[in-house]
């Protein structure tokens, strides 16, 4: 990740970059989303408008 705790991301912004390492067959991205110490569906908020 190129980002950290505090920093403003706007849509658009590079914040990562997927690969593929270990036995995976293809590059990848696994993402999810917290609130606090709580694991939330991301998809709840992109369906907001985030």
């Amino acid at each position: 990740m190129d980002v950290q705790v505090g920093d403003e991301v706007r849509q658009g912004d590079v914040i990562g970059a997927v690969g593929a390492t270990g036995r995976a067959t293809g590059p990848h991205l696994h993402w999810g989303m917290n609130w606090l110490t709580v694991r939330i569906d991301p998809l709840l908020v992109l369906e907001r408008g985030g």
